[in-house]
């Protein structure tokens, strides 16, 4: 049974590995005749006796994956901030399918899982710039919109706790009591997430939470949306009755700009929040690994991840610049005695992890999933691969890709980068990190050119909005980048769609 287990991994692995390696085919129909096609092969029933394994390989190959959208597979991919994945992560997903781990209980006499989660996560914190020991509630989730769950969750057990050691000795836990009960005890008459121009999962995350969507507040400087309103933000947190979590967004997802410049700013939130009970989450799904530069033309950047430490929790995402498979985000907190108060797994005797004296937490008793799969193993492979000096590699040709964009667009005669920077052609590109949002100024042009850059089969991106109008935006994130190679690409396709219009 071993031998034919094995015989079927390998049969596996090397269907995986033509694709993985295998060069993009070219493209030889519309998009939507291939889409069409596919949906024809998709089976409509059961089959009665199964097709077998190597039909149900050719059809998934041949039938259904040329209708996939090819973001792992593409440098040219710039959509929806989606990395790619290093052949690292790649064959270290194979092993997670293969051995199907559940890591959810610490057991280190029967696997070692457990122990490569916590290993990878300390690494992680490493790559960051973190000490690790600083951060002991450590868990990799589903991705940024799980970890933005737990950053929310934790935040409101402990500005609960914190409102209530005023009135009473008790702790007043959600866990525990639930939110209206520990509300009422604690003298809380409101919860507020306080923040500027938030990710659409921080209102999903309080949406689930019971807090409400109503209770993210942005509190943006007038024409800097994304920088934090210091005054108004006081006066916000000393509210009477009021509990609050505030969440700084490290890169906001539509232009790419950071909520604080340097270690001042953060210094002066962790101050506020300290003099009035609140929790400091970072949503730093992408913005958090510009850590890792050290040259000086990426400055802004590192002024803008700079105090990030001095939060309470931080969010990122794994399946974005750190190019491992989806699904993959991971959850960093400093305070450990918190986890197990929300989310201890409680009354479930063959769950029991034993007392271990390594000190790492069974991960059903410190996030949300008890059945969970093996995901630090692809991250855990990748670190080791490429290191910190990979890492930043990857990120500097990520950002210099951009940059090279703003420059083009910035000089374009038909099309204008978002927002609109003031200063020299150095200051604007010294904001850039790896988001270009920009349009077309013909504003009939503007309405189709997502549309007409998908159509090309050159280049994807996404669409958005600004100010009420269309917009486009390049999202460069995956380890494959090449400026001189992906660069003149853009260029051309842009240059051809201008072109195009005028004639």
């Amino acid at each position: 049974m071993e031998a034919q287990g094995h015989e079927t991994f390998s049969k596996l692995s090397a269907a995986i590995a033509q694709l993985h390696t295998k060069a993009q085919p070219p493209e030889v129909l519309p998009r939507s005749t291939a889409l069409d096609n596919a949906r024809s092969k998709l089976q409509p029933h059961l089959p009665s006796t199964g097709i077998g394994l190597e039909q149900t390989i050719r059809h998934l190959q041949e039938e259904i994956a040329p209708a996939f959208n090819a973001s792992s597979r593409s440098p040219n991919y710039y959509g929806f901030v989606t990395g790619g994945i290093t052949p690292a992560a790649a064959l270290a997903d194979n092993l997670v399918t293969h051995y199907d781990q559940n890591v959810q209980v610490h057991l280190p006499k029967e696997t070692i899982a457990t122990e490569v989660e916590d290993r990878a996560l300390s690494l992680l914190c490493e790559l960051l710039d973190f000490d690790p020991t600083q951060w002991p509630h450590r868990i990799f989730t589903t991705g940024a919109t799980a970890s933005n769950v737990l950053g929310l969750a934790c935040g409101r057990e402990y500005i609960i706790a914190e409102a209530s050691a005023h009135r009473t000795d008790a702790e007043n836990s959600v866990g525990e009591l639930g939110i209206v009960e520990a509300m009422r005890k604690a003298g809380i008459d409101e919860i507020q997430i306080l923040t500027t121009v938030p990710h659409s999962s921080l209102s999903k995350a309080a949406s689930i939470l019971g807090l409400g969507r109503a209770s993210v507040k942005c509190i943006g400087q007038e024409g800097a949306s994304h920088k934090f309103d210091m005054k108004l933000l006081k006066k916000l947190l000393e509210q009477p009755g009021a509990a609050s979590i505030v969440a700084v967004s490290a890169s906001e997802v539509n232009t790419g700009l950071f909520a604080t410049s340097g270690v001042a700013e953060m210094q002066e939130l962790r101050k506020l929040c300290d003099m009035y009970g609140a929790w400091i989450h970072i949503d730093g799904a992408f913005g958090i690994l510009g850590r890792v530069l050290t040259d000086p033309k990426y400055e802004r950047i590192r002024q803008a991840c700079a105090g990030l430490d001095l939060a309470d929790s931080i969010t990122g995402d794994g399946h974005k610049l750190l190019n491992v498979p989806y699904d993959c985000g991971f959850f960093l907190s400093r305070h450990r005695n918190i986890a197990e108060r929300v989310f201890r797994n409680p009354n479930a005797s063959y769950l029991a992890s034993g007392n271990n004296s390594d000190g790492i937490m069974s991960p059903l008793n410190v996030g949300l999933e008890n059945s969970r799969r093996f995901r630090a193993l692809p991250v855990y492979a990748s670190l080791l691969c490429y290191g910190q000096g990979g890492y930043r590699d990857m990120l500097e040709r990520q950002i210099n890709l951009t940059r090279g964009i703003a420059r083009f667009i910035t000089e374009s005669d038909d099309f204008e980068l978002l927002p609109v920077f003031d200063g020299s052609m150095e200051e604007v590109l010294s904001n850039i990190y790896i988001i270009v949002l920009f349009r077309a100024k013909d504003e009939k042009l503007n309405e189709q050119l997502v549309n007409k850059i998908k159509a090309t089969r050159k280049i994807y991106l996404s669409g958005t909005s600004w100010d009420g109008k269309p917009a486009c935006r390049f999202a460069v994130s995956n380890w494959m980048t090449d400026v001189d190679r992906d660069l003149p690409i853009i260029r051309k396709v842009l240059q051809d769609i201008s072109e195009d219009k005028e004639s």
